[in-house]
């Protein structure tokens, strides 16, 4: 018998307007039913006089919902958060405390931080140190069962929450938020992340916690700031959602991918941050981010990475790729691409799945900028191409299977290179290179061999249309296109067609 979700409500800052919460939460509740908690982040006391508290706090008011608070962000609320562990504030309202667990008789798991980032010492009585976050990672990362929590509630922003995700508006996560809540988050998973103080709603897409074609696939994480009770924009501050505790979830229901998952934002920042360093930026073009924030007309381009800006003091910027004419299905900063279909975002390539594929595995190596033909690619994107190539013939040998790739350039605008899986049970290299050969005499297709290690810009030249063939052993097959050439030759070539 499927787990009955819980009904959850999580709040933004609240800043003493009690009154106003409390009768919102009391007219959802009276249209959509009663929910079991009401989750607040940000800063639940505001510089307000004290008498609309002072009525909760006595018991002349009380909260509709049992509701749980993080601390304070400020010196000047610091008094109402006396016990560092957590108590009851007033009837139905309860403080978690500075950092924590919290597990409902459900089994759901809630860690809460409360506070802002501080990197010095002694650390303020509002704020949260490296130790601190170091301790809560300990409390539940120590064991190879840990798998993630279902949500976490802290005050800030993590920081780079916004990489790789939809625009986060007026809030720039490279410059705001706490680098130690995203290693926080890095490391917890959290199924749902809340935060608030920056007094605007941001639901960002959902994001992976695993690396595509290297781990197995892990749930995703959705992160959502919210607004300020009651602000005069009408920004969003209270959110719904229902959840089934992970720990009563079945695995398969639990690792499904939504449609528009992005990549990780944190991903090669959890070290740093949890020395509590300033987490660097991921080393990734910010044109990679085009996909999900298509406003953009141009990303800003990154350095070289670390490694060449060693060599030189002045390392060189990889040169902009060329724009399409018009509208491309291809290039990742149109709004033409079908995200559904993208697995894996690198900085210069992508990774998607083929529309209408040959197998449910068959992928595409497609360049982020406008690049008609491998000829035409710059070093750097050739050298991720490579890269993409390695990993998946490792990936797909791994699943008991060899990889078959090709690319027509022909009739095609943007370079899709086509990465087809076959199983070594169904048949040899030489079956699949006789396939080719044999599809190509029966339609006068002059297929040529070439030379393992040749490069095939010493064969062709840029806007020259031909037909590429890259088999597991490294033998490559080519033809240089004149006239006429049928679109779905590379498809039928499998062996057994």
């Amino acid at each position: 018998m499927a787990e009955k979700p819980l009904r959850l409500l999580a709040c933004g800052d609240v800043e003493g307007k009690f009154d106003v919460l409390f009768n919102r939460v009391r007219a959802i509740q009276k249209k959509s039913g009663n929910f079991d908690l009401l989750l607040c982040v940000g800063n639940f006391f505001g510089s307000t006089p004290d008498a609309e508290w002072e009525e909760y706090k006595t018991g002349i008011k009380k909260a509709p919902i049992q509701t749980y608070v993080l601390g304070a962000n400020n010196q000047e609320t610091v008094k109402y958060f006396q016990d560092v562990d957590g108590c009851e504030l007033a009837e139905n309202i309860t403080y978690l405390g500075r950092k924590g667990i919290f597990t409902g008789s459900s089994g759901l798991q809630i860690v809460y931080l409360s506070g802002t980032e501080s990197l010095n010492e002694p650390v303020p009585g509002y704020s949260f140190s490296p130790k601190d976050v170091s301790s809560v990672r300990t409390m539940l990362c120590s064991t190879s069962q840990f798998k993630g929590v279902d949500i976490l509630l802290t005050s800030p922003w993590p920081k780079y929450v916004g990489n790789f995700g939809n625009s986060s508006g007026e809030v720039d996560t490279k410059k705001c938020g706490s680098a130690l809540v995203s290693s926080l988050a890095t490391d917890l998973k959290p199924r749902y992340h809340f935060a608030a103080l920056e007094k605007t709603y941001y639901e960002r897409l959902p994001y992976r916690n695993h690396v595509v074609l290297q781990e197995n696939a892990q749930h995703a994480t959705r992160f959502i700031a919210l607004a300020n009770v009651g602000n005069p924009e009408k920004k969003k501050y209270l959110y719904a959602f229902s959840i089934v505790p992970m720990k009563v979830m079945d695995a398969a229901e639990l690792v499904k991918q939504p449609p528009d998952v992005t990549e990780n934002p944190y991903r090669k920042s959890g070290k740093e941050a949890s020395m509590g360093k300033q987490i660097p930026a991921p080393e990734e073009e910010s044109a990679c981010q085009f996909f999900f924030d298509l406003n953009e007309k141009q990303g800003r381009k990154r350095s070289s990475t670390g490694r060449d800006s060693k060599s030189s003091p002045h390392p060189k910027q990889p040169r902009k790729p060329p724009q399409p004419p018009g509208p491309c299905w291809f290039c990742l900063a149109s709004p033409e691409v079908e995200k559904h279909l993208v697995v894996n975002i690198g900085t210069h390539c992508y990774l998607a799945l083929a529309k209408g594929g040959l197998s449910d595995d068959h992928v595409l190596v497609l360049p982020i900028g406008h690049y008609q033909s491998v000829v035409e690619l710059s070093a750097e994107v050739v050298e991720e191409v490579e890269k993409y190539k390695a990993t998946l013939r490792r990936f797909f040998r791994s699943r008991g299977k060899r990889c078959v790739l090709f690319e027509r350039n022909y009739k095609s605008h943007h370079l899709q290179l086509q990465v087809i899986p076959v199983p070594l049970s169904c048949c040899s290299t030489d079956d699949i290179k006789d396939a080719f050969i044999t599809q190509a005499e029966q339609q006068q297709i002059e297929l040529l061999e070439i030379p393992e290690h040749a490069d095939i810009k010493q064969i062709a030249q840029p806007g020259a249309a031909y037909f590429y063939v890259e088999l597991d052993t490294g033998e490559k097959l080519f033809h240089r296109i004149k006239k006429n050439f049928p679109l779905q030759f590379g498809s039928r070539c499998r062996c057994g067609h």
